[in-house]
């Protein structure tokens, strides 16, 4: 099991502007934690998302000489991929695509076409740059909007991706449909029949059942959760701002539970978890 901590999800649909500052002493400390993956920021319009007007600022004061984790940014775009091609810290660069064709359009203003040319894009330049794509397949459990949904239409993007050398995937809920049966029939087909690619699931919940979603993910091949420790969050993309995202501590609750290793400095955990309810509050 990996966990990737995203305070990027947590901040982006704040309507108050956290000051850089405060970013990055939380960043700092995250970084301390020992996560697998830490995801610091979009490369994203300002007129989109304003939280990450700073992220310059932010990466050039961040101590990434003191973590063990890699670094992950998001970005919609060729023009966001290749600001982040420019960062030779940041490993992993992320792209929310989307199953759903209308979420596509609210999401990152692109339809099939664009997405499928940037995703092009950003492949083959991730070879030159010595960097990992971690696409996402945004709503792949259902929509609100009465897009194509299920298992074939992911298998059926997931087949494309696979051809095109993609081999990190994460599929993700947004609005909080997927059940326990859902996830699981989804991960044992795709890791059975994909098995060069590394899946990933990205959970926003509400309600008590999310140990059954954890356990259905990793029992059937999923390798990458995420998570925010204090668990806010909600795209402002879809409606659903108020339904927050998986809390990390559901993660490690279930790691420990299962006798799953992981290499979290606890001081440093209690630590940060203080320092996101101050600059998260």
């Amino acid at each position: 099991m990996k966990i990737l901590e995203t305070p990027r999800d947590a901040m982006q649909g704040l309507t108050n502007f956290i000051p850089s500052n405060k970013k990055i002493d939380l960043l700092n400390a995250i970084l301390k934690v020992g996560f697998d993956i830490v995801d610091i920021g979009s490369f994203v319009s300002p007129r989109a998302i304003p939280q990450f007007i700073d992220l310059r600022k932010v990466i050039d004061q961040l101590d990434f000489d003191s973590s063990t984790s890699d670094i992950f940014a998001l970005v919609a775009n060729t023009k966001g991929a290749d600001d982040v091609f420019q960062y030779e810290q940041i490993r992993y660069i992320g792209y929310p695509f989307s199953n759903s064709a209308t979420f596509l359009k609210k999401n990152i203003n692109a339809n099939f076409a664009i997405a499928l040319e940037t995703i092009d894009y950003i492949q083959n330049h991730c070879q030159k740059y010595n960097k990992e794509f971690f696409l996402y397949e945004s709503m792949a459990f259902g929509n609100p909007y009465g897009d194509p949904d299920g298992i074939d239409e992911v298998y059926k993007w997931t087949k494309q991706f696979s051809a095109m050398g993609i081999k990190t995937i994460s599929l993700s809920d947004i609005i909080g449909v997927a059940s326990p049966p859902q996830i699981a029939d989804a991960y044992s087909v795709l890791t059975n029949d994909f098995p060069d690619i590394e899946f990933g699931i990205h959970l926003h919940i509400s309600g008590s059942n999310y140990y059954d979603k954890i356990d259905a993910a990793y029992k059937n091949g999923c390798k990458i959760f995420e998570g925010v420790l204090n668990g806010l969050g909600g795209c402002p993309m879809t409606g659903y701002e108020m339904l927050g995202n998986l809390p990390t501590y559901y993660l490690l609750e279930y790691a420990k539970k299962n006798n799953i290793e992981l290499r979290i400095n606890q001081d440093k955990l209690v630590e940060t978890m203080e320092i996101y309810n101050l600059v998260l509050a």
